[in-house]
């Protein structure tokens, strides 16, 4: 019997756990990683982690790699936050889960009352899930069915913005428009509507906030023909505000976000802002939406809800929807569901989140941390290889000029990546954008070290040397 134990799989977890030198075969011939075209592993080795520690990833090796884009956007208050861990030490202790059809808890009902009071009380009612694209699906079908239970079944289209991303679910997929993640599956999706995008970038160069305001007043142009001509069969567009991040942060006026408001009202077009990445804070503001002084049907979060600790995500709607599932008839009912909804862990690790909010004044640091960021990239607007130097609270870009790029353009962002692991930070640039999102925990030092990094690795990836 000693030595079936001793040879049983499941009881040589700790043993093998220790093996960290081995570490990334084990995880190359386990683990199918996400993003990833897993061949290229045969050349560029994965990066075995062993803790985390504020801003920093240490590794199983003792290399220390500065967080510059908060583990894909979702870290807020670095790694092994010390008032995180103990909120969710106490939770442990008391209600780990419970299933949230028929039941309700503390930690849920707590979190769902202080996000609607960030929103001064205009969306009131919260639905949980557990991931972005998740809350995505469910914003997509909550404002079709709504439509449907006020007896307008016909508005089941929906439009996107090009190049929004908003997941990989097949219903939050249909309005993505990135051709990379849509390509492979588009013959599986509900096709959407794509608008023109507000992205700055399309200004005139030199032109300012006021060449920014005309790119967003001709794609309101656009979004509006599209109203003009489709508003009885559609049932909501969706954007992302400020940012749209996964297209190569390409940030707009807010203007874009107010008069599209406006256009929604009058065609009667349900609103959903995707605010999974730049919500918590990473625009500046709490919420995006705030800096176009309006707020959306339907508003989803996630990434940094939790502070980048547990999945968890949100939809918050208004009233006036809320009420057209209010009925005594089930199939009026949003019949939707996921086992962890309202996870009890995860709602008090976004509790103890927010608390830090409250406690810290973390959005007026971060406003001399952006300016500190925004000083160390100045420098950059003079290269004549970077164009479109630009930021968005604690959100900053800048693009490598096509020509810059040479015959190996396509490996440009795995090839920076590689370098900037040497220098000691993680950063994965989007096609040609390289950008920052970093905690809002660095430092005067951090912020130099992730500057000095992005610097040397750009140098050295088009210089050739890596």
């Amino acid at each position: 019997m000693t030595g079936v134990i001793e040879t049983h799989p499941a009881n040589r977890h700790e043993k093998e756990s220790m093996a960290d030198d081995d570490l990334e075969t084990r995880s190359l011939r386990a683990v199918w990683h996400p993003c990833t075209q897993m061949k290229q592993h045969e050349q560029m080795p994965l990066v075995a982690l062993a803790r985390g520690e504020g801003a920093w990833l240490i590794d199983t090796r003792g290399r220390r790699l500065l967080d510059g884009i908060s583990s894909w956007w979702v870290n807020l208050f670095g790694h092994a936050n010390p008032r995180i861990n103990a909120a969710l030490r106490e939770q442990m202790d008391t209600l780990e889960h419970a299933m949230l059809a028929g039941f309700t808890h503390a930690p849920v009902v707590a979190l769902s009352e202080r996000l609607s009071a960030r929103t001064g009380g205009a969306l009131g009612h919260c639905f949980y899930a557990s991931d972005g694209a998740s809350a995505v699906e469910i914003a997509l079908k909550m404002s079709h069915h709504a439509w449907r239970n006020a007896g307008r079944a016909e508005k089941r289209e929906f439009v996107c913005v090009r190049g929004d991303y908003h997941g990989e679910t097949l219903g939050a997929l249909g309005v993505t428009d990135v051709p990379v993640f849509r390509d492979a599956y588009g013959s599986l999706l509900q096709a959407a509507h794509v608008v023109a995008s507000p992205d700055a970038r399309q200004a005139t160069a030199g032109g300012g906030g006021a060449a920014a305001a005309d790119a967003a007043r001709r794609a309101l142009a656009d979004a509006e023909r599209l109203f003009a001509d489709r508003a009885e069969r559609i049932a909501a567009i969706v954007v992302e505000p400020l940012v749209q991040c996964a297209t190569g942060m390409a940030m707009h006026d807010p203007c874009y976000l107010r008069a599209l408001r406006g256009l929604c009202d009058r065609y009667g077009v349900h609103l959903i802002a995707d605010e999974i990445a730049v919500g918590f804070g990473r625009t500046g503001t709490f919420f995006a939406c705030e800096q176009a002084g309006v707020w959306p049907d339907f508003l989803c979060l996630s990434k940094g809800i939790s502070g980048g600790y547990l999945p968890l995500s949100v939809v918050m709607t208004r009233e006036e929807i809320y009420r057209e599932f209010y009925s005594d008839t089930a199939s009026k009912a949003f019949l939707h569901s996921h086992s962890y909804t309202g996870n009890p862990l995860a709602c008090r690790a976004a509790l103890a989140t927010l608390d830090i909010f409250d406690e810290d004044a973390v959005l007026e640091r971060n406003r001399e941390r952006s300016a500190a960021l925004a000083a160390r990239l100045r420098p950059l607007r003079g290269d004549p290889r970077i164009e479109h130097v630009r930021s968005c609270g604690m959100i900053h870009a800048f693009d490598v000029r096509s020509e810059a790029l040479g015959p190996d353009a396509s490996s440009f962002a795995r090839r920076f990546f590689t370098a900037a692991l040497e220098r000691g930070v993680l950063l994965r640039p989007i096609g040609r954008t390289v950008y920052w999102m970093p905690p809002y925990v660095l430092t005067d030092a951090e912020c130099a070290h992730l500057a000095e990094a992005t610097a040397g690795a750009l140098d050295a990836v088009l210089d050739g040397d890596a």
